[in-house]
């Protein structure tokens, strides 16, 4: 099974294989404007324009799930992103990313690239690990999503190559990027 065998719907409704993907780099991202990692957009952006003509795409998957930081409807979202953070990579509709109500994408997605924890030697990542432990445990046990901005890189054969958690920052994961966009 590959990420081209699920089927997503587009931030404006359309329903779409990710088949349409094929022999890409992706970057599959759960995204929310009012977290305080929204601050990400804009190197996401950057790493999109930088690489698209190579075959790299990005594709964002806003998610209210966390503290409640995409309250906004699709429509909403979209223009919000594009007038507030310059998005133009694919938008998809608002998905759970995490739990029994998980789109089966992102419920692939964990299953193939498992919670490795969070890289406590930087201190976002420290304080990520922290936070979750004290304030919402149950988020931080088990391979689930654990926050807003938690990156899966897919690989041109739609396989998962890699996870990053919220704390890694876009351009942390542009040599891996360039790597596969090599093969």
């Amino acid at each position: 099974m590959a990420i081209y065998d699920f089927q997503v719907n587009t931030i404006s409704g359309k329903t779409i294989e990710l088949s349409i993907y094929l022999g890409k780099v992706l970057l599959i991202v759960n995204t929310a404007s009012m977290c305080s990692y929204s601050r990400q957009f804009s190197d996401l952006q950057k790493l999109y324009e930088r690489h698209s003509k190579q075959g790299f795409e990005i594709l964002g998957f806003p998610c209210n799930q966390f503290n409640e930081k995409e309250p906004r409807n699709n429509s909403e979202v979209q223009e919000y992103y594009k007038s507030n953070f310059g998005v133009t990579f694919p938008l998809f509709e608002k998905v759970e990313v995490r739990g029994q109500t998980a789109h089966p994408l992102f419920k692939f997605l964990t299953k193939q690239a498992p919670f490795q924890g969070f890289d406590t030697r930087t201190s976002n990542g420290e304080r990520m690990q922290n936070f979750l432990q004290e304030k919402y445990p149950d988020l931080h046990a088990g391979d689930g999503v654990k926050w807003n901005f938690t990156k899966f890189l897919i690989d041109r054969n739609g396989q998962v190559h890699n996870r990053y958690e919220t704390t890694t920052e876009p351009f942390d994961i542009q040599p891996a990027i360039e790597r596969l966009l090599l093969k």
